[in-house]
């Protein structure tokens, strides 16, 4: 079961809360959590890129780092653990993306790969002037279907002459290639998301739901499963959990719910108002998630809430799922959360009984 770390790229990670750590994205933060995680045996670490926060007192996301730059640096100062960097479609041409990839892949050696982000939160691009136009809620995934095959032609063979919809190449060269094939990956939410990854992509990131409820999550990877099975291809899911550990499920609840005491409803208004964009999200997208959610502090993401033995076996919960091939976590604190799951909750998972024998 692979582990990975969803950085915090951005200003006070997934907590849209006055009463959660509060800090600053920097290298630094993302250097030390990066390699902490590293030394755990993670096997992954994922930068997202968020283009325009949700303000709030809290100044949610206002603040953040360019996803591309940052793994480069990262990978310069790592040695085994996997970078994933994300490409928002609409900012960056994929020919860009292309060279920006082979560049990366040779700082890391060969670790290295890329998120595609088709993109549902319309004012990060409406405020460049690089959103489409609406009809875009409905059309992102077949613009990232040409986008991926751009990439995998330069990245195959050195050329790529797609004449598209949205992109007209003419012998478009990159040289020199990755040394090795370059693993894509996508966060869908939507059967229609699901079914981009599973034709384009070699891992789906997901999210869990609920708190506490690793069970309730299990339709998610099971439809990546079934799409997956349609397109012919091995492809499974990542699955997105935030931890809040302590010694005791008491201690560990009571932080939860400060945190839920100090939500930022202003930032948490303009996450649901633009979530309401999409004029038919879907029961099974993003959005829908979002908008579902009692209390939304964390995008509504599968929170799981406990002492450091209750965590680990609800962990093992997850990884038990059908179709889960990897669980990504995030953290109310990183580097302390990083510890904790290094020497108190993994040596008690059942699904990291390799990484116990590695340690």
């Amino acid at each position: 079961m692979d582990i990975g770390v969803f950085i915090p790229i951005n200003n006070n990670g997934w907590l849209l809360s006055a009463t959660s750590p509060q800090y600053m994205p920097s290298f630094e933060l993302n250097r030390q959590v990066v390699q902490k995680a590293e030394a755990f045996g993670f096997d992954f670490a994922l930068s997202m890129i968020k283009l325009h926060g949700f303000g709030g007192k809290t100044e949610f996301w206002d603040h953040g780092l360019e996803s591309f730059t940052l793994m480069a640096g990262l990978a310069a100062v790592t040695s085994r653990i996997k970078l994933y960097a994300s490409t928002a479609v609409l900012t960056i041409p994929p020919a860009i993306v292309a060279r920006m990839t082979s560049t990366i892949a040779d700082i890391s050696g060969g670790r290295f790969g890329v998120n595609i982000v088709s993109g549902w939160h319309k004012i990060e691009y409406s405020q460049m002037g690089l959103w489409p136009g609406d009809h875009h809620f409905a059309k992102r995934y077949d613009y990232s279907t040409e986008y991926v095959r751009i990439l995998r032609d330069l990245w195959e063979t050195g050329q790529s002459d797609l004449q598209g919809e949205y992109f007209r190449m003419d012998a478009c060269k990159l040289s020199p290639r990755p040394a090795a094939p370059v693993k894509l990956v996508s966060a869908g939410q939507s059967d229609r998301g699901m079914e981009f990854a599973a034709q384009f992509c070699d891992f789906n990131f997901a999210l869990g739901e609920g708190v506490n409820e690793p069970a309730r999550a299990a339709g998610v990877p099971a439809r990546m499963l079934e799409h997956a099975r349609r397109a012919g291809r091995d492809v499974g899911s990542y699955m997105l959990y935030m931890v809040i550990a302590d010694e005791t499920d008491a201690a560990a609840m009571a932080k939860w719910d400060h945190y839920v005491a100090g939500a930022d409803k202003d930032a948490l208004a303009h996450l649901l108002g633009k979530a309401a964009e999409d004029p038919a999200p879907g029961t099974t997208s993003m959005a829908a998630a979002v908008l579902r959610s009692p209390s939304p502090i964390n995008f509504n993401m599968g929170t799981l809430v406990g002492s450091y033995a209750t965590v680990a076996a609800m962990l093992d919960e997850v990884a038990a799922l059908p179709g889960v091939k990897g669980i990504m976590l995030t953290f109310d604190d990183f580097l302390l959360g990083l510890d904790a799951f290094g020497t108190r909750i993994q040596p008690s998972m059942r699904c990291r009984a390799e990484r116990r024998l590695m340690a």
